[in-house]
């Protein structure tokens, strides 16, 4: 059985990277595709839903995790947790199911040395002023926090030249019809590599 695909998928905070991730997925329902779901210590936003959009532990339980050697990867930012489990990413790579992996530059650094197969693509807004914008209107951070997540992302954006693709997400529907064309050539490229071994 031939291995999934695992995609990471990285962007500044507010870029729209988990909703472009999602509808993606729906649009592409005849791969087998999963996203993964993180660990993280932080609060849940409105809507978010345990075990769906993160799996939401304390800190004592994560650093038990991180002793246990149980995540892939994991990073601390806004001084909260976040990891990849190692077990699940594993066990759905070797069924042969493609795995999006929403994560920040630091994760993707990690496992990109772990794991072989595997595609990265960063996702940036067209501007600053548009990201200010975008982390108003989602309303689950207030001031002090915008202007953290602002600083961070100018700290970020510069990683994207790690990256294997760039997309820029200033039409939603435009950066969802590229995101979708990576996948699929970069599905059709690896699939076929390993049918001409």
């Amino acid at each position: 059985m031939n291995k999934g695909i695992l995609f990471i998928i990285s962007a500044p905070s507010g870029t729209g990277k988990s909703t472009l991730i999602q509808s993606l997925i729906k649009k592409i329902s005849k791969y087998k595709t999963k996203i993964s779901i993180s660990y993280t210590t932080r609060n849940k936003r409105i809507g978010e839903t345990n075990g769906k959009h993160y799996y939401f532990v304390s800190k004592n339980k994560f650093k038990k995790m991180i002793k246990n050697k149980e995540f892939l990867e994991y990073a601390i930012i806004f001084e909260n947790y976040y990891g990849t489990p190692k077990k699940i990413i594993k066990n759905l790579l070797s069924k042969g199911i493609n795995i999006f992996l929403n994560i920040d530059w630091q994760g993707a650094k990690q496992i990109k040395k772990k794991i072989k197969n595997n595609i990265s693509i960063y996702i940036i807004p067209p501007s600053i002023n548009e990201l200010v914008k975008r982390l108003k209107r989602r309303g689950s951070e207030n001031k002090t926090d915008i202007k953290k997540r602002i600083k961070q992302s100018m700290k970020e954006i510069k990683y994207y030249i790690k990256y294997d693709h760039l997309i820029i997400n200033d039409k939603f529907n435009i950066a969802l019809s590229d995101l979708k064309s990576i996948f699929i050539s970069e599905y059709k490229r690896i699939k076929n590599k390993k049918n001409i071994k």
